[in-house]
């Protein structure tokens, strides 16, 4: 019997009633939780409260299946976590190892620093979860989906784009905004190929020299570009239409021309990445994803397997690696007849958005896995074994590798968020970005 005692009147009641029948669970020997009638009414100030408030009990994070298909999937000792527009300088700096086991929800009073139910609370008071990681510096400024990072090597200036027709350069020691670009419409890619940073836009492609401030216009895109990668000096444009563009630079004229116009997807191209076998690898709206030979622009293969958006592709070793909304991770592995096969699907429960490849300290591989549940994971390869968590206010769209250590998030309300996986900015590290307070002065010029 759910008691009401003098709180609710007879609205309370009824919503208690329907409650109790609807959010409650089973404990040890069949005991239901009830729903406490004073949180209803906002008024609840026992702490801890031995009724239901409906965040809590904390759901645990589903247990992965054991059986890692290791006869199909497995890693050799040179094999390494690769991306498309990533550089791995090594020899950062570690504590212990990473936890396997991490909270899967964070307090919903987190945002305004005022949970009632303090060092008490079951639900998670930080931004991330794992040993050895930490959130070194946000980035505040852009006000839309952050859709590209760039950090040049050897540099000490971060480059971000956004759906705000904007792109901003941050510095790397201060993290203060210290110029700013208005573009003609959205970013909807951003990477950086040295010394070029690239800028995808809606029937162009902007291009800026920043060791010599030289800009260029690439025209061909119809419809929004995006994803980009450059691959022995040709750049690739996905583009809205389902097709992608090759650049190549000529070194009489110092421009460059478009070479080629691959066509093949039938929805738009929003990932792309090469290999170092002439192979490239795009990912599509239409549910596939294709094999090209980056030198002669012709499709090989065209893999199926995913029942909705191809959002990011990865390399690893011999192996691709696909996420999609439809909620899982692919790898896949070439066959000895010279195809390519899906060899392990792991499966989210939530559809993932972007892929990246970073190492700990020990040259361990990891992959970064963006959900749209507002988190990314951190796996362990090949085994899938989780070994942290980070948590942001909306979905991650972009995932991005730094020197040492350091990684770049940007999420869709434009917050860009500088982590460490080894749990301090190494002293090795070009952009030390070490304020933890939130970065939002404004850019000097655009």
């Amino acid at each position: 019997m759910f008691c009401v005692q003098n709180m609710g009147g007879k609205t309370v009641r009824r919503v208690a009633k329907r409650l109790q029948g609807s959010v409650n669970d089973k404990v040890g020997g069949g005991t239901v939780n009830k729903v406490c009638v004073y949180w209803l009414s906002g008024r609840c100030t026992r702490n801890p409260c031995r009724f239901l408030h409906l965040e809590s009990p904390t759901s645990k994070p589903s247990k992965q299946s054991q059986d890692r298909r290791s006869n199909t999937w497995h890693r050799s000792p040179s094999n390494s976590v690769k991306n498309s527009s990533t550089s791995h300088d090594g020899g950062f700096e570690t504590e212990s190892k990473i936890a396997r086991k991490t909270q899967s929800t964070v307090c919903q009073y987190l945002l305004s620093g005022d949970c009632p139910r303090g060092e008490k609370c079951e639900d998670l008071h930080s931004w991330f979860c794992g040993n050895g990681l930490s959130r070194v510096a946000r980035l505040d400024g852009h006000n839309k989906a952050v859709t590209g990072i760039a950090f040049p090597s050897g540099s000490n200036k971060l480059f971000t784009g956004c759906k705000d027709k904007t792109v901003r350069v941050w510095d790397g020691t201060t993290g203060q905004c210290v110029r700013g670009f208005n573009m003609s419409g959205e970013v909807g890619s951003l990477i950086y190929h040295d010394p070029w940073v690239f800028v995808g836009l809606t029937n162009a492609v902007k291009a800026w020299n920043i060791q010599t401030q030289e800009e260029l216009n690439l025209t061909g895109p119809v419809g929004q570009v995006y994803a980009m990668t450059s691959k022995k000096g040709v750049l690739f444009a996905g583009t809205q239409d389902g097709t992608i563009l090759a650049w190549k630079s000529n070194s009489q004229t110092n421009c460059r021309e478009l070479v080629a116009s691959m066509k093949g997807h039938s929805g738009g191209v929003v990932s792309l990445v090469g290999d170092a076998k002439n192979r490239l690898y795009s990912g599509s709206m239409d549910h596939t994803i294709r094999v090209w030979e980056s030198d002669t622009f012709e499709c090989i293969h065209t893999l199926n397997g995913h029942t909705d958006v191809v959002m990011s592709v990865g390399l690893w070793g011999d192996f691709l690696l696909s996420c999609s909304l439809d909620g899982t991770i692919k790898v896949w592995a070439p066959t000895e007849g010279g195809g390519i096969e899906v060899c392990y699907t792991h499966k989210e429960g939530h559809g993932v958005l972007a892929l990246c490849g970073i190492c700990d300290a020990e040259a361990k591989p990891i992959l970064l896995c963006s959900c749209n549940d507002n988190s990314v994971r951190l796996y362990d390869l090949p085994s899938f074994a989780e070994r942290g968590r980070l948590f942001s206010k909306s979905e991650v769209r972009t995932i991005e590798i730094g020197p040492s250590g350091l990684f770049f998030t940007g999420d869709a309300m434009g917050q860009v968020t500088v982590w460490n996986l080894a749990g301090e900015a190494s002293a090795a590290a070009s952009c030390t970005l070490a304020s933890h307070k939130p970065m939002s002065a404004p850019c000097k010029s655009y």
